[in-house]
């Protein structure tokens, strides 16, 4: 089996790669408004910022649009890769015999179980 990556299976990383990764490959999004979109802090999204970038996962680029300083974030190559099987891990995880059909499928006869609805 599969293990999961320990950088994003952080709930906050997890959250963090998860909203970057719906962005195009090389979109990047402003600081605020991923802190905004996920509601944390902006020390909290940092320091998660901080371990995704050192494992290769987001790049973060400090500029300034006037004389304002910005901040973008983006998913790397290297992430998306890493969150692709990271999901793909999960997936073997909550499924670990593929072929098997599903736990509703595989009864048919006898009383409701107290998970199956009672009609």
């Amino acid at each position: 089996m599969t293990d999961l990556d320990p950088v994003i299976h952080a709930q906050a990383r997890l959250r963090v790669v998860s909203a970057l990764s719906v962005l195009r490959e090389d979109d990047k999004v402003s600081f605020p408004r991923l802190q905004d979109s996920l509601r944390m802090t902006a020390g909290n999204l940092s320091v998660h910022l901080r371990k995704l970038e050192d494992a290769g996962y987001v790049e973060v680029t400090k500029t300034h649009q006037g004389r304002t300083p910005a901040t973008f974030v983006r998913l790397t190559r290297r992430g998306r890769l890493a969150f692709e099987e990271y999901q793909e891990a999960l997936r073997a995880l909550l499924n670990p015999h593929p072929t098997a059909p599903p736990a509703t499928q595989r009864r048919t006869e006898g009383p409701p179980t107290s998970l199956e609805e009672k009609s």
